[in-house]
């Protein structure tokens, strides 16, 4: 028999990583002989680097950023492994003392970097005190890409969920070598705030090696750049802004807009997904060779799950919650469809810490079913603290149930 285990972290209690253990242990007391194939998984969000690092055998990288107000931090991205063989074993291409993979293991296979933006410009780094959108840039997030390209990435997935910030992407871009200016020809300020005195859009100095760099934005956000569903209006607020600061950043991304079409030939204003993440993805769109694609399929095809689960009996999915929201993109949802492609008749059966209202679409969509961990009424600081051991509790109690079907 083969397990196919591929959870997404549990938020606050485990890693994907530890997830898929603790399932394994929990499946290994009733299967002991049976095939396993760990699989860490992520849909674009927190967790998103861990996740491909350990399901690649790649390596954890840092490098000194600025946060969304320009303090200097320590911000953590991803290389991946070698990649996954046609077995869908993760191959052991990262280097545990966190040296840069040689010129032979790039031939082998172009280096992948991952990176969550949240890492350099999320919205952890501000609280009610010092949240201010229209001063928020997402200039870490650049200096966080040109270091994978210093590591010698030939392709990069950033996740771009959680941002503090709602600068359409151009402190991304000064960090990568564009220039805005004014009507003086001096470069304005960072933040989103500032795009309304922008006159000039200089991409003279932009870093060479984008032109070659397929760059995967990780979102499972539609909304357009501008108006009333736009950056500003829907997710501007989250993040502290007013009501006058939302219509003043809206109107300064319709100005910022407009220049990048007139100057650059790129109509990022309506295009689907051009407001996440306060227009980072407007400004990755325009200024690199980005396309936007949903979370965990990138997760997905990345560490091979379809294929890996063609020969699989069962596939065990989960993550902290499950609710009606994750039919739309969620770890789960995403992990059964996959697996379904590879392998029509497997069983998909996903492990929560809590089970919400409106799941029963899951059941129609790929799920077949769904169990919560919890053992009982329980303080929340106590369900995470003893979440590994319910998580291999339940993950026995399902070995069992399909131990009782085979007799």
């Amino acid at each position: 028999m083969k397990f196919i285990i591929a959870p997404d972290s549990f938020k606050n209690c485990m890693t994907a990583r530890e997830a898929a253990e603790a399932i394994r242990s929990g499946l290994a007391v009733v299967f002991p002989d049976a095939e396993y194939d760990m699989v860490p998984m992520a849909d674009g969000g927190e967790g998103t680097v861990q996740a491909l690092v350990d399901a690649t055998g790649g390596t954890l990288r840092q490098a000194t950023v600025l946060d969304p107000l320009q303090r200097p931090v320590l911000a953590t991205y991803g290389l991946l492994g070698a990649g996954v063989n046609n077995a869908g074993q993760a191959e052991q291409g990262g280097r545990d003392d966190g040296s840069v993979p040689t010129a032979a293991d790039k031939a082998e296979a172009g280096l992948t970097a991952v990176i969550e933006m949240a890492a350099a410009s999320g919205i952890g780094f501000v609280d009610e005190a010092t949240e201010n959108p229209l001063a928020a840039t997402t200039y870490g997030t650049g200096q966080l890409i040109r270091a994978a390209l210093d590591d010698g990435a030939e392709r990069i997935i950033i996740g771009i969920g959680g941002s503090a910030t709602n600068d359409g992407g151009a402190g991304m871009a000064e960090a990568l070598g564009v220039r805005f200016l004014d009507d003086q020809g001096t470069a304005i300020k960072r933040g989103g705030g500032a795009l309304s005195k922008l006159s000039t859009i200089d991409t003279a100095g932009l870093d060479p090696r984008l032109k070659t760099t397929e760059i995967l934005i990780a979102s499972d956000v539609d909304n357009p750049l501008t108006g009333p569903h736009g950056a500003s209006a829907v997710f501007g607020p989250q993040k502290g802004a007013t009501p006058a600061m939302v219509g003043q950043l809206d109107k300064a991304l319709v100005h910022y807009a407009a220049l990048i079409k007139d100057q650059l030939g790129c109509d990022v204003a309506r295009i689907p997904g051009a407001g996440a993440a306060g227009g980072l993805g407007a400004g990755l769109l325009a200024f690199t060779n980005a396309r936007m694609q949903s979370g965990v399929e990138i997760v997905a095809q990345t560490v091979h799950l379809a294929s890996r689960a063609a020969h699989a009996d069962y596939c065990i999915t989960g993550e902290g919650g499950i609710d009606a929201q994750t039919q739309y993109g969620k770890t789960p949802m995403g992990v059964a469809q996959t697996v379904r492609q590879g392998n029509p008749h497997i069983g998909v059966i996903a492990l929560a810490g809590y089970v919400g209202s409106g799941i029963s679409p899951l059941y129609d969509l790929g799920i077949d079913a769904i169990f919560g961990i919890a053992p009982g009424a329980t303080t929340l600081a106590q369900a995470l603290a003893d979440g590994p051991r319910n998580l291999a509790r339940a993950a026995e109690n399902v070995a069992r149930l399909i131990a009782l079907s085979q007799r």
